[in-house]
């Protein structure tokens, strides 16, 4: 038996999470997993319903889960809400709360869906990146952090801190991580203007002796930025900090033709019993879009494939997620499309339709 805590959250998030948990009973249905779920709120539904972002009782519970599935978070609704307040406060709080502390986010170029990235096929073609960034330091969690006003006019600080711990453990997961795949670790960092990156630098230098089969490079995260969209192919994993890895895998989210296909899983760190078994936070990289809200328009396939990362990381169970990803797969290769991916000679449908075909394809 295997509890399932999911926190829908605003805009298409209860759409695309909706279609992640059918999938995901298609799944139990065919193994015999045993899930259980069981909804929370966060984001501006939190706040609307009970106040805050999300509640202290709501992360404990979810905390006692062995995983997390989120929708999205945020939208204009809440814009004018104190910040302390504001609904991404939420998945910043229940992340640090929950000591999940790793984003993966893996890009991946599905080769039916080459021509819906803007870049030139021949160079997203064969793209296969995993992006591991740091999630509960740096800019978004460092003090101080507020805004004033005197004499000169406003004035605004936020404060970027890492501590030697924190950059070893994302540092160590990311060598361990290459090693399963091509063997290369590429290190982003800002190591000529800030000092935090100067020390992120000195610990990956010190790590890479206890992976020799582990080849590193340092990348500047603005020459990165390039990078991603003119050789992506180079890149095996790549491991950074919270804001730049925030900003990169965004970007590294047109690859793939469009931020709806692409996953993430945030974890924590390892757990007993089956290998590869951690509390995990599994979400769609995309945000809540509330102008595609309530129109079964948005794109499930990240949510769904989020699932996938679900079994894998935190049930340690590779056939059931292997299941959910050949799903996907064969209802993109026999034409099945949301509108973002639409293309002539494809079947367009919705978010809810999508979800019942590819769960139809796990039943068979």
């Amino acid at each position: 038996m295997a509890k399932i805590a999911v926190l829908p959250g605003d805009g298409v998030g209860p759409e695309v999470t909706a279609e992640a948990v059918k999938v995901l009973r298609a799944v139990d249905d065919h193994f015999g997993i045993g899930l259980e779920f069981e909804s929370f709120a966060i984001g501006g539904d939190a706040f609307d319903r009970f106040g805050a972002p999300v509640r202290d009782e709501d992360i404990e519970q979810c905390g006692q889960s062995d995983a997390i599935l989120l929708g999205a978070v945020g939208g204009p609704k809440w814009d004018a809400v104190e910040p302390a307040l504001r609904p991404e406060r939420g998945l910043l709080k229940i992340r640090r709360a929950l000591g999940l502390f790793a984003n993966l986010r893996p890009v991946t170029v599905i080769p039916e869906l080459e021509d819906s990235s803007p870049l030139k096929v021949e160079i997203v073609r064969g793209t296969d990146l995993l992006v591991v960034r740091e999630l509960t330091g740096g800019i978004y969690f460092g003090q101080p952090s507020r805004r004033w006003e005197d004499a000169d006019g406003r004035a605004a600080v936020d404060t970027l801190i890492y501590r030697e711990d924190e950059i070893e453990r994302v540092l160590r997961l990311g060598f361990e991580l290459a090693r399963t795949r091509r063997q290369r670790l590429a290190s982003v960092d800002k190591s000529n203007v800030l000092q935090s990156s100067r020390l992120w630098r000195e610990i990956a230098d010190e790590l890479q002796p206890e992976y020799a089969d582990v080849s590193l490079e340092h990348v500047l995260v603005d020459a990165m930025a390039m990078h991603l969209v003119k050789s992506p192919r180079r890149f095996d994993v790549i491991v950074t900090e919270n804001m730049f890895g925030d900003i990169l895998t965004d970007e590294a989210s047109v690859l793939a033709g469009s931020i709806g296909l692409l996953p993430s899983a945030s974890l924590g760190a390892q757990l007993g019993g089956a290998a590869g078994t951690r509390l995990g936070l599994y979400e769609p990289i995309h945000g809540s879009a509330p102008d595609l809200a309530g129109q079964n328009i948005a794109n499930p396939t990240g949510a769904i494939l989020s699932a996938a990362m679900l079994l894998r990381w935190s049930l340690g169970n590779e056939s059931a997620g292997d299941a959910i990803e050949t799903a996907v797969s064969r209802t993109l290769t026999e034409g099945f499309r949301t509108s973002d991916i639409a293309s002539a000679g494809s079947s367009f449908m919705g978010t809810a339709q999508f979800g019942d075909e590819v769960a139809k394809r796990i039943s068979a």
